[in-house]
């Protein structure tokens, strides 16, 4: 007697006996690396504490206007079209990326602009009008900036740097490129003009790193701009999140929000699952941390005897600056300030001093500049017909500082400063058209993100700690467990958390490897 199999019975029964992978957080690093063990044949299950996927990268929206709440430019596109092409996925048929022209304008006090674009001869011109003798210290600059992105992104960026070996052998060439000067310094070289010399090293901060400090291999940003464009997904990165999550559940896996991990479970040292805050224990072949690393190690492993990331050697880091960043939305001005562009940058009176207060002193100081996101310029859609939807982002220090700011006091009296400077210099008469508010400061980034001091991007990236020297995508700390992010190897920013998936899926055993538990 035959007996009818039911189809749908065997498909859950053959994705019950794949080896099972736990995701911790559902920031774009951690959705990165569930899209590519679904692809390579794990059972994935990804736990957020937070109510909808994206972490840094997700939005909210207040009255009718959507706000991105962290990363807003896409740079190298081809890293997330490679993620989806591993899933055997079109990217551009899921996310529409549009190109921006120009990319940013950089504004000073004194009245001068620098307008970024990814045409050669524009580029050049502005340089030429800024500092006609610069114009040849700019051309060896970007060629400085080419060879450092095939070694710095190419080649270290997507590929493990857990081996001391691996730092080795690099060595020689970290010395011929002078790793060891900073990318302000490196900039100082070639160029003459303050104004240039800012234009051409401020790029580390938007990864949390101090351009006087972090390595010269980050001038390769004025390459990546150039070679690949700055581009805006419509709808935001929240949109490349929920992308991201269509694809994990088409593959089989499992979203769960409001689920927060409170510990790391270990058994014979090797990670077999986790514990929620409510008690629930999950179990696992393998677990994928997207926490921040310092989170990971000095709370997720509590309770274990760490090797090397010991809460001692956490409290000596260097971690990168906070941010204090305010929403805000406007009705009534789309026709307002037409030379308010989709990404501007107010740069204070002060550059390196005000980078030194941050990072050095921790001094909340009385200057600041800014980072303003105008997205409805280029996506209408984000705001109620005739408004606007912005955020202005001003680097602060972290709070692990001798005397950390007290934001529950000084909240309101930043923001009206920072008001103040978009209305002298960027978007007159704002304060009579503001129909929207949010602020978001170190204290939120520590308790909505568990980032330690508050910081906006995890570890800072200087020279010894980055590569060998970060937290590794394999765990130092436990077998069967792997890293993710901002915090480990290649660093912050879109690209490089993307490419933490892509470094993590080279170490992962096949899944046809690995028993089921």
């Amino acid at each position: 007697m035959l007996t009818r199999v039911d189809p749908e019975l065997s498909k859950q029964v053959a994705g019950a006996m794949k080896p099972h992978a736990i995701i911790i957080g559902a920031g774009l690093g951690g959705l990165a690396s569930a899209m590519r063990l679904g692809a390579k044949g794990y059972r994935v299950t990804v736990l957020d504490r937070l109510d909808s996927p994206g972490g840094r990268g997700s939005s909210i929206t207040q009255n009718g206007h959507r706000f991105d709440l962290g990363p807003t430019i896409v740079t190298v596109p081809q890293v997330f079209r490679e993620l989806w092409a591993a899933c055997g996925r079109d990217f551009d048929a899921d996310v529409d990326l549009r190109a921006l022209d120009p990319f940013y304008e950089i504004r000073w006090p004194d009245g001068s602009h620098f307008t970024a674009r990814q045409d050669d001869a524009a580029m050049k011109a502005e340089v030429a009008r800024l500092s006609p003798g610069d114009l040849k210290g700019y051309e060896k600059f970007l060629a400085d900036s080419e060879r450092r992105y095939w070694v710095g992104f190419e080649d270290l960026g997507r590929r493990s740097m857990h081996k001391l070996w691996d730092l080795i052998k690099v060595l020689p060439t970290f010395a011929m490129l002078r790793a060891d000067r900073s990318v302000a310094a490196h900039a100082a070289m070639r160029v003459k003009d303050e104004r240039l010399r800012m234009a051409l090293s401020f790029h580390p901060l938007f990864i949390g790193g101090d351009p006087f400090n972090v390595t010269s291999m980050y001038a390769l940003v004025s390459h990546l701009e150039k070679a690949f464009g700055v581009h805006y997904a419509m709808g935001g990165v929240d949109a490349i999140a929920r992308a991201m999550v269509r694809v994990i559940e088409d593959q089989g896996g499992i979203m769960r929000q409001n689920a927060e991990v409170d510990e790391i479970l270990l058994k014979a040292g090797r990670a077999r699952g986790v514990r929620l805050t409510g008690g629930e224990i999950v179990t696992a072949d393998i677990v994928v941390s997207n926490a921040d690393a310092g989170h990971t190690y000095d709370h997720l492993l509590r309770n274990h005897r760490k090797r090397r990331w010991t809460p001692a050697r956490l409290k000596r880091s260097r971690w990168s600056m906070g941010l204090f960043v305010w929403y805000f939305g406007t009705k009534g001005t789309s026709e307002m300030w037409p030379d308010a562009g989709h990404h501007t940058i107010l740069s204070g009176p002060r550059y390196e001093g005000l980078v030194r207060d941050i990072f050095r002193t921790g001094v909340l100081a009385d200057d600041m500049s800014l980072y303003v996101h105008r997205p409805s310029v280029t996506d209408p859609g984000v705001a109620p017909e005739g408004g606007d939807t912005f955020y202005a982002l001003s680097p602060v220090p972290h709070l692990g500082h001798a005397n950390p700011v007290d934001w529950s006091e000084m909240e309101e009296t930043y923001r009206q400063k920072v008001q103040s400077v978009l209305e002298e210099q960027l978007l007159p008469g704002l304060g009579d058209h503001l129909s929207a508010s949010c602020v978001f400061t170190p204290d939120t980034f520590r308790d909505r993100y568990l980032s330690p001091y508050g910081t906006g991007f995890s570890i800072e990236p200087r020279i010894l700690q980055s590569a060998w020297f970060r937290p590794h995508n394999v765990s130092e700390e436990a077998k069967g467990l792997y890293l993710v992010g901002a915090g480990t190897h290649p660093g912050a920013g879109l690209p490089g958390v993307i490419s933490s998936a892509e470094v993590l899926d080279q170490l992962v055993p096949d899944p046809q490897t690995v028993m089921p538990s």
